[in-house]
């Protein structure tokens, strides 16, 4: 897979493995744990047609400035620089997952998609497989939670490849939602996949969406983001079940507009980042607190570490009422 051209972050390949005993024996839905937004997007292919995820204007207006178009969808699409590994290597543990068909291409190959096509979900599947085998006490979730152009041999195709590329590090759905890291590397879990769509109900190893709720703010304004973040954990409690807080911005047309040549991360994510930080260094995890925290660009001000630090405050001597 092709690699992008980043600054090293922090390494924090072992941090749930390194993890003392006080928390490694508390639910998983309790801890902190960071996660990349549109975790795939270090790479678009500018050659490909654009996705079905787009709205037709999108296409035509691609379509009528060819590669310029595509490569300002680029500046647009792209959410990460990091590949999986050095995500994973950064200390990622949660990735944010949307794919699709192409249309018109025969077979069922399915690709990572935000606006422009991504690599192979299979070659991402197979990079991440790969740390896994190397960090054995490492768990990650994968939420499938869009899907494109996919018919249900699409869905049977893919949902046979993460059984084929994870096989046994697959946690089933019927393990109880208070699961701890102990109780997963006891019988050697480490991938819980949550699959957004009614194929895979009759699947024992895909976890069905409604267990991960991420509320989506919509929203420009870091302040009303925050606003959304407080009112949706404020809201946790009466669904008991793993919870992503997504402290993310997402451009409308006029943002991208007005922005046209910087890009997202140029134009819109690092100005605001200081807020939203500073957000995510106030929070505390444990009960009705937070769990999952996505960000874009997770590199930029070593998000992971701020996230995986968090998890100090349930320790028994900074306690948490």
């Amino acid at each position: 897979m092709k690699t992008a051209a980043v600054t090293s972050p922090v390494c924090n390949a072992d941090w749930m493995g390194s993890l003392s005993p006080a928390l490694s024996s508390m639910p998983l839905k309790h801890l902190a744990v960071p996660g990349s937004h549109d975790s795939f997007s270090f790479w678009v292919d500018e050659k490909a047609p654009v996705g079905p995820d787009q709205a037709p204007v999108v296409k035509r207006l691609a379509g009528f400035f060819r590669s310029l178009g595509k490569k300002v969808m680029k500046k647009w699409s792209m959410t990460q620089n990091l590949t999986f590994r050095e995500q994973l290597e950064a200390g990622i543990r949660y990735f944010d997952l949307r794919v699709s068909s192409k249309p018109g291409e025969r077979g069922h190959e399915i690709y990572f998609i935000h606006g422009l096509f991504g690599h192979k979900v299979r070659d991402g599947l197979l990079e991440i497989d790969s740390f896994l085998s190397a960090h054995s006490k490492e768990v990650i979730f994968l939420d499938f939670n869009h899907h494109y152009a996919m018919g249900e041999a699409h869905h049977s195709y893919l949902l046979s490849m993460l059984q084929e590329v994870f096989g046994r590090k697959l946690c089933r759905r019927d393990c109880e939602e208070e699961i701890t890291l102990e109780y997963l590397w006891q019988k050697k879990y480490q991938v819980i996949v949550f699959y957004h769509h009614s194929s895979a109900e009759s699947c024992p190893l895909m976890w069905p969406g409604t267990k991960i709720p991420a509320p989506w703010a919509n929203t420009t304004d870091a302040c009303k983001l925050i606003q959304f973040l407080e009112t949706t954990l404020g809201e946790r409690a009466r669904c008991g079940t793993f919870h992503v807080s997504q402290a993310i911005l997402t451009p409308r047309v006029k943002t991208i507009v007005r922005g046209l040549i910087k890009g997202l991360r140029n134009y819109l994510v690092e100005r605001n980042l200081p807020t939203i930080m500073t957000w995510v260094k106030a929070q505390k995890p444990g009960v009705n607190g937070v769990n999952i925290i996505t960000s874009d660009f997770v590199e930029l001000v070593d998000f992971a570490s701020t996230v995986i630090k968090l998890n100090n405050l349930l320790l028994p001597d900074k306690a948490i009422t």
